[in-house]
């Protein structure tokens, strides 16, 4: 009997000590599958969350402050005011904190026909900033708006220019989530960093106040709508410290209306290259190239690298859509590395993410949309300059204006599906009504060009 006993017992602490391992070998096996699944979430982070994109009108900043706090949530990551009481901030660094684990290799290719609409990813509204700025000494600079919605949005010290010193490995495995211009999604590695390592860091500020002034760095910035034909302003926009201008930029013949100066250039390889031939019947001979002018270049697609090496190594481009060509030949003597900008991704998606987010980024056509040209722009002097006034743009009565200044005879504005003109015009009167910006208007009723 004792001996049944003690194989029982025998037997009992047997299936105990073999139920215990069962458990420890199921625990560690759990832990080991949760490490490796947050290794990869790390590197490869493919998972994208739905949101809302901001409405059109006035209430674009509104709107943009709500969504910034969602994203911030959804990232694990303060807003900017939970971040001016937290001083061990990731921002203090200036850099942007990925996920990113894996060993330094380039991510697998994403391709844009992979996605239906814009994806969204944790780290979207997430960029690299620069060293704070110097308290400005301007009294009436835009960075002291009292408008609260414009504060919260407003980075003034987000990377704005892409050079070799601020790009890496890293760099382009986050950037390689975003469409252009606003990443290198569709892109090969070597297609672009070797190009990017060109790219010089920039020796001193895109703009700094003139000597003798009252402190203040005063621009215009001057786009091409029919709205400066017969405008007069010429004298006006002169009278600025630096005159920015884009695309396009007929001035022979135009300076009553454009004035005549340029101080910043700023264009793609296809606008300084098309404009010859879409203007070549107003008198346009080439891009501005004012002594001093410094030029800043928009990143929007493989042809611009491909421009960028040819430009910065002072060679024929060796191929792609410009192959053959000569870039220095278009700044007729006036290009210059001390003189030439590249924007950073980071701050084009800036722009689009906080106050240009148009609904067709939810549509077929999702990786063509993007700010204009000229938007762009107007946010490049809003974020170096302490006054903008803006010329040229789109305004509420746009249907009496030609498409451009330079044209003699009325024509519709055309509305092409990568630009949202609507959503840009009632950001630029909503900046105007908040005094962020001044933007010409003109409030007479009769069409202002001949029919």
């Amino acid at each position: 009997m004792g001996n049944v006993f003690s194989e029982k017992q025998n037997h009992f602490r047997m299936q105990k000590t073999a139920f215990f391992s069962l458990v420890v070998v199921m625990a560690v096996s759990f832990f080991l599958f949760i490490l490796s699944w947050e290794n990869y979430k790390g590197e490869s982070n493919w998972k994208v969350f739905s949101r809302k994109v901001l409405p059109r009108g006035e209430d674009t900043l509104i709107h943009a402050v709500q969504r910034i706090r969602k994203l911030s949530l959804l990232s694990g990551l303060p807003t900017k005011i939970e971040r001016k009481t937290n001083k061990s901030n990731i921002y203090s660094l200036g850099n942007v904190k990925t996920q990113s684990r894996g060993p330094e290799n380039p991510v697998p290719i994403m391709n844009l026909s992979s996605f239906k609409k814009l994806p969204q990813w944790s780290f979207e509204d997430i960029y690299n900033l620069d060293a704070p700025l110097t308290p400005t000494t301007c009294p009436q600079s835009l960075r002291n708006s009292k408008d609260e919605d414009f504060q919260k949005v407003f980075l003034p010290n987000i990377c704005m220019f892409l050079h070799k010193d601020n790009f890496n490995i890293r760099e382009w495995n986050r950037l390689s989530h975003f469409n252009n211009p606003f990443g290198f999604m569709g892109f090969k590695y070597n297609d672009v960093m070797p190009v990017v390592k060109l790219i010089p860091k920039p020796k001193e500020p895109l703009l700094l106040p003139k000597p003798g002034g009252d402190g203040c760095v005063h621009c215009a910035v001057v786009g091409t709508g029919g709205i400066l034909n017969g405008s007069k302003m010429g004298a006006e926009i002169d009278a600025h410290d630096y005159v920015f201008r884009m695309n396009g930029a007929v001035i022979n013949g135009y300076e009553e209306d454009v004035g005549t100066k340029t101080s910043v250039y700023v264009h793609t390889a296809h606008s300084i290259t098309a404009s010859l031939e879409f203007f070549k019947e107003y008198g346009y001979k080439s891009a501005p190239h004012d002594e001093g002018i410094k030029y800043v270049l928009i990143p929007e697609g493989l042809r611009d690298f491909q421009w960028l090496q040819g430009l910065l190594k002072g060679e024929k481009v060796s191929s792609g859509e410009y192959q053959d060509q000569e870039p220095r030949a278009y700044y007729s003597g006036q290009f210059s590395e001390d003189r030439f900008y590249v924007l950073h991704q980071d701050f084009l998606r800036y722009v689009r993410n906080r106050y240009l987010s148009s609904n067709d980024l939810s549509g077929d056509y999702w990786a063509i949309v993007r700010p204009t040209n000229g938007a762009f722009t107007l946010f490049v002097a809003l974020h170096t300059c302490d006054t903008v006034s803006a010329y040229g743009f789109m305004t509420e009565d746009y249907s009496k204006y030609s498409n451009y200044y330079a044209e003699k005879l009325l024509s519709e504005v055309t509305f092409y599906i990568n630009h949202n003109l609507i959503l840009e015009k009632n950001l630029w009167k909503s900046f105007h009504d908040k005094k962020i910006l001044k933007l010409y208007q003109r409030t007479g009723s009769e069409k202002q060009t001949d029919s």
